[in-house]
């Protein structure tokens, strides 16, 4: 079985192209600033990885402000290097504020790459610390149920206090004596609650409060 023939992915391609005459931009732009041999060679490296770092950041989250910082800052080094090396620049006689910026470039690549590098992390939250018991105070069990809910209606307390008497005035209790007194004349026997409050014309717990007046 024959097996398919290779494809060139076209965008793979423009990207090695443009990423080769990027690296010799930055290396012809070191070289002229004074930084000769392995030197001039290291500078494009160090440009393409704080680009690449920084991309990397903004694709796997965190803050985004950081990472949008030191990429523009290594996309401003790689464009400038490409702009200063289109025959705008005397590669021969390079000023002097292009040699200390190219002199201090590694010092803010480093800050950067750190800065990306250790930046992502986020510390782990610690536990929120228990609260303190007061002596005596049993600390509530993990598995304990849930408490129920309370019922709609308020629980009967265990005893009632005893119902206030019901004041008699003086003379009503006179009547209600002379009352009880022809009662038992004529028929022998003491008057009952019920027939006081007949003969008085009196409420249930008034005739109740008579009564206990006579007993």
């Amino acid at each position: 079985m024959a097996r398919p023939a290779p494809r060139v992915d076209a965008v793979l391609v423009q990207a090695v192209i443009a990423g080769a005459l990027s690296f010799a931009h930055l290396h012809d732009l070191a070289a002229a600033a004074g930084q000769t041999g392995w030197k001039a060679w290291a500078y494009p490296v160090s440009v393409d990885l704080l680009l690449v770092a920084a991309w990397h950041r903004l694709r796997s989250g965190g803050p985004k402000p950081a990472a949008w910082s030191w990429f523009a800052v290594a996309l401003a080094a790689s464009l400038g290097a490409n702009v200063a090396t289109a025959g705008l620049l005397d590669l021969g006689d390079v000023p002097d504020w292009l040699r200390i910026l190219v002199a201090g470039w590694p010092a803010v690549a480093f800050l950067g790459g750190t800065l990306l590098a250790h930046g992502a992390r986020t510390p782990a939250r610690e536990p929120a610390p228990a609260p303190a018991l007061e002596d005596g105070d049993d600390p509530a069990p993990s598995n304990a149920p849930a408490p129920e809910p309370s019922p709609t209606t308020s629980p009967v307390p265990a005893s009632l206090p005893a119902p206030a008497t019901t004041p008699v005035p003086p003379a009503l209790i006179a009547l209600a004596r002379k009352v009880a007194d022809e009662h038992r004349t004529r028929t022998g026997a003491a008057i009952d609650t019920s027939t006081l409050r007949a003969r008085l014309g009196v409420p249930l717990p008034l005739a109740e409060a008579i009564t206990a007046h006579l007993s």
